[in-house]
């Protein structure tokens, strides 16, 4: 037999609630004094704590303080202030129910119709680089409880955790009251906030966890917001919507400057580009077709546009695929850049940032896509990948900063060590390989791509279609293998092409047979004893 708290005959419907008493604790204070002109002008009694308090009562708004309602005052620098009975029941009460509302007035205690709460900056503090003492002091308590309370008894209470709200509480407050549909929206918002700044805390921790070199972690919380819903997936009867994730930094936040919206195939290029380009050190730029780089280049010494120069050079490895490519730049696009794509079908560049100029002609092409990245962009740390039932971790593959140190260690198995140009040929090509898709072959020539096989079932496929891109570009250029060359038979058609040197992970079986062929002609070659699969 259902108990009488669940008896649907003992609640009184309760649509439009008049506001008449709210809590007011905010850490995000924009537009704060505007809802509470609001509020003072339709007699709401304010209730509010710390700085907020002091904000409203500053601006000349009559302001009760917690500690008047607790009688308790507000301690442990601030840890403990609204974490009280006098504060939860008032937010907690059903008055719906005739026993709650008996039981308020038994306290003592008064009801809220309204609380603006916001949370702590933990995730701006994390960003800012603070030491850990300071991020702990940024997760916030009273505030989630007190939101948390309110969403669950948004029969009664409309809870506000966004001044994007501030508006419509505007127009409730002068129209007589809140509506149950506004405030169940207003709840699930609330529910919304809470669970991505408990996933921010709990990514914090797990970093810190991983940065010490401990297990991954046991549990893995993941919260993305839905940034907009695109026109459709990778193929046009996918339904599809990008997510942006709590804190993130990446492709998924950057500001589209201009054209067309972005597609999904767009996201995926552009990200596949800025996992290209920003591998390198000097002015580079990568230009991308289905997630495969079919251009990158640094720029030539002592350019005059440098990142002119890396677009050029990047463009010149393969004209014919870049028509209609993702490109992206690890510097500022000039002017120069610009006027060398004013001609060349291009679907989104992005880029740091872009001179005024090179956006004013960029304006000509309607369509191009133009995304500025956010200014804390960078490269993750772990990658994620889904899979059906469940999801892939592991760490993003990375070069040090410090690639030329480690490349000295690289094992010399055939030829002679090449001079210091052919060496910086040399990382130039293995970089480059880590954003080709497996079995990828890379052949370079002055820091510059100028044949790239990628995607084959087979590495000796790859090697032909490397050779087969570069064309007479070959000769003389140097190659870089992602994995170890199972038989001879690819490393010869890199040989019978006229390359100069090759870099290769090495650990096949027949390592001794593929170091055979490079000695055999003369090819130098580097054992590097790691490899960078790209699936």
């Amino acid at each position: 037999m259902a108990g009488p708290r669940h008896d649907p005959a003992l609640y009184r419907d309760r649509d439009v609630v008049p506001i008449r008493r709210a809590l007011v604790s905010v850490s995000d204070k924009t537009d704060l004094l505007v809802l509470a002109e609001a509020l003072a002008a339709a007699g709401v009694e304010i209730v509010s704590t710390g700085g907020s308090a002091s904000l409203l009562r500053d601006a000349g708004y009559a302001v009760t303080d917690v500690s008047s309602i607790t009688g308790f005052p507000e301690s442990l620098d601030g840890r403990v202030k609204t974490l009280h009975p006098s504060v939860h029941a008032g937010l907690l009460a059903d008055l719906r129910l005739e026993d709650h509302e008996r039981q308020l007035e038994e306290l003592g205690i008064r009801a809220f119709e309204l609380v603006v709460v916001n949370l702590y900056p933990f995730m701006e503090t994390v960003a800012s680089g603070a030491v850990s003492d300071d991020v702990i002091e940024q997760i916030d308590i009273g505030g989630p409880a007190m939101v948390r309370a309110s969403a669950k008894n948004h029969a009664n209470v409309a809870i506000v955790v966004s001044p994007e709200a501030y508006p419509a509480i505007i127009d409730a407050v002068r129209s007589g009251g809140t509506t149950l549909a506004q405030r169940r929206q207003l709840a699930a918002r609330a529910f919304a906030h809470t669970a991505a700044y408990d996933t921010a805390v709990a990514t914090w921790f797990a970093e810190g966890t991983l940065a010490e070199g401990v297990a991954l972690p046991r549990h893995l919380t993941i919260k993305a917001e839905r940034l907009a819903m695109l026109r459709y997936g990778e193929n046009s009867h996918q339904r599809a919507a990008i997510y942006t994730t709590l804190g993130g930094h990446g492709i998924a936040q950057a500001k589209q400057l201009q054209g067309k919206e972005m597609s999904y195939n767009n996201y995926v290029d552009a990200d596949a580009a800025l996992r290209a380009a920003f591998d390198m050190i000097k002015p580079a730029v990568a230009i991308v077709k289905h997630a495969n780089p079919c251009g990158i280049a640094v720029a030539a010494p002592n350019a005059l546009d440098p990142i002119a120069s890396a677009h050029l050079r990047a463009h010149e490895c393969d004209p014919v695929s870049a028509f209609g490519g993702v490109i992206a730049a690890n510097r500022t696009v000039t002017l120069k850049m610009a006027e060398n794509l004013r001609d060349i079908f291009t679907e989104v560049i992005v880029a740091p940032d872009f001179e005024p100029t090179a956006l004013e002609l960029f304006r000509e092409k309607k369509n191009l896509r133009i995304l500025q990245l956010p200014p804390d962009w960078r490269q993750e740390r772990m990658d994620v990948r889904l899979i059906s039932g469940g999801l892939l971790l592991q760490d993003a593959d990375r070069f040090p900063d410090d690639i030329e140190s480690v490349a000295k260690d690289w094992q010399l198995v055939s030829g002679d060590r090449p001079a210091e140009s052919e060496m910086t040929n040399l990382i130039f090509a293995w970089k480059a390989c880590r954003a080709v898709k497996s079995n990828a072959i890379v052949l370079a020539k002055n820091s510059a791509t100028v044949g790239i096989g990628m995607g084959q079932v087979n590495r000796v496929d790859s090697c032909r279609l490397a050779v087969e891109r570069a064309g007479g570009r070959a000769a003389g250029s140097v190659a870089a293998s992602d994995a170890f060359f199972p038989f001879a038979d690819g490393p010869q058609v890199l040989i019978d092409a006229g390359i100069s040197a090759i870099v290769q992970p090495g650990g096949s079986v027949r390592d001794e047979e593929v170091i055979g062929a490079a000695r055999q002609a003369g090819v130098t070659m580097f054992f590097t004893g790691e490899r960078h699969f790209f699936h």
